[in-house]
C-alpha cells in the first residue's frame, strides 16, 4: 500500500505546474501585444511625421512655383500691349523632374527629393465673370441674356441661367427682396455667396452642372469685362450679341494669327454686325488663375491661386487646395 501512496503524492505537483506555465503564456501573450501595440503606434509616428515633412516640403514648392508665375506676370505687364494666348505667360509648364530645374548646382539637386511640378496661368477673364448679373442689387437683363446663351452652348438649358441669377441676387448683400428676407428668418436662410466658382452649389446646382459650368464662368471680386484675346468660343458667341458659335470659331482662329489690338478690331474679323462694348469686352486682363500640381514620392498635392495684376503690382488674393479626383486626374494629362 506504501508505494501506491508515495506514487499518488508524486503526481498531486503536476496541475501547480501546468498552472504556472498557463500564466507564463498569457504574461508573454501580454507582453507580446503591448509590444506589438508600442511598435505599431511608433511606426504610425514616423509615417505621421514623413507625412507632414513631405507636405511642407510641397508647400515650400509650390509657393515657389507661385512666386515664380508672379513674376511672369510683372514682366509681362513690362511690356504692355494686350494679354493674349502667345504671350509667356500662356504657355503651361509640363510635367518634370524638379531635379531639372537645378541641374547648375549638383549639390542642391542631389539632395533634393524625387519631385515632379507642373503648372499653368490662365486668363481669368477669358471666362464670364458671375459677378456682373448681379448691379445695384438687381439682375442685369443684359448679363442675363448673356449667361443664357451661355448656358445654351455648353448644353444647359435657360432655366440654369435663370436659377443661377436669382440665386446669385439671393446671395448679394441687399439683393434679396423684403419677402426673401422675412421668409429666411423661418425655416430657410439666405444663401451665403460663393467664394468661387467650385462652391456654386451652395446656390442650388447639382455637381454635374457646376463641373459644366467650370470651365466657362469664374467669381472675381468685381464687374469685369471678358478678354476677347483669350476667351474660349462659348463665351465668345455669349458675350457678343448675334454672334453663333461658327463666328465665334473664326475669331478664334484669327486672334491665334494676329492677337486682337482692341475690341473694335472684332468687326474686321466678324463684320459690323459684332457690336462690343467696351464695359463688357476687352483686350486685357488684371486677373488670373495659376494652377500648380507636384508630385512627391507617392503624394500628390495640388493648388490652385487667384491673382490680382494692377500694373506692375501683382498680389496673391486667394488659395485653395484641389482634392476633386477629376480635376486632379485632369492635371495629369498632357
Amino acid at each position: 500500500m506504501r508505494p501506491i501512496f508515495l506514487a499518488r503524492r508524486r503526481a498531486l505537483p503536476a496541475r501547480p505546474r501546468g498552472a504556472a506555465l498557463l500564466t507564463a503564456m498569457i504574461l508573454v501573450t501580454v507582453v507580446a501585444t503591448l509590444a506589438a501595440g508600442m511598435l505599431w503606434q511608433q511606426w504610425r509616428a514616423l509615417q505621421v511625421e514623413a507625412a507632414e515633412r513631405t507636405q511642407t516640403q510641397a508647400q515650400w514648392l509650390l509657393q515657389g512655383a507661385m512666386d515664380w508665375s508672379r513674376m511672369i506676370l510683372r514682366e509681362d505687364a513690362r511690356s504692355g500691349g494686350t494679354d493674349h494666348l502667345n504671350e509667356p505667360w500662356a504657355a503651361p509648364l509640363a510635367e518634370a523632374r524638379l531635379s531639372t530645374f537645378l541641374a547648375a548646382d549638383r549639390q542642391m539637386s542631389e539632395g533634393m527629393p524625387d519631385a515632379f511640378l507642373s503648372g499653368r496661368i490662365e486668363d481669368a477673364q477669358a471666362r464670364y465673370n458671375l459677378r456682373n448679373l448681379i448691379q445695384q442689387g438687381k439682375i442685369s437683363p443684359p448679363e442675363l441674356q448673356t449667361l443664357t446663351r451661355l448656358c445654351e452652348h455648353i448644353g444647359l438649358g435657360a432655366d440654369v441661367a435663370q436659377r443661377l441669377a436669382l440665386a446669385l441676387r439671393r446671395a448679394t448683400p441687399g439683393g434679396a427682396t423684403e419677402a426673401e428676407a422675412e421668409s429666411a428668418t423661418g425655416t430657410a436662410a439666405l444663401p451665403l455667396m460663393p467664394p468661387s466658382v467650385d462652391e456654386l452649389g451652395w446656390l442650388g446646382l447639382s455637381e454635374p452642372v457646376v463641373r459644366t459650368l467650370r470651365p466657362y464662368v469664374v467669381l472675381l471680386p468685381r464687374e469685369t469685362p471678358v478678354n476677347l484675346n483669350t476667351a474660349p468660343k462659348e463665351v465668345i458667341a455669349a458675350v457678343l450679341p448675334g454672334i453663333d458659335l461658327a463666328g465665334a470659331q473664326r475669331l478664334v482662329q484669327a486672334r491665334q494669327r494676329d492677337p486682337l489690338r482692341s475690341p473694335d478690331e472684332v468687326q474686321k474679323v466678324l463684320g459690323e454686325r459684332a457690336l462690343t462694348d467696351a464695359r463688357r469686352v476687352s483686350v486685357n486682363s488684371a486677373y488670373f488663375v495659376v494652377t500648380g500640381s507636384l508630385r512627391l514620392d507617392t503624394m500628390m498635392i495640388a493648388q490652385r491661386s487667384l491673382i490680382e495684376r494692377q500694373g506692375r503690382e501683382v498680389r496673391l488674393l486667394s488659395t485653395r487646395r484641389l482634392t476633386d479626383p477629376l480635376e486632379l486626374q485632369a492635371l495629369l494629362q498632357p
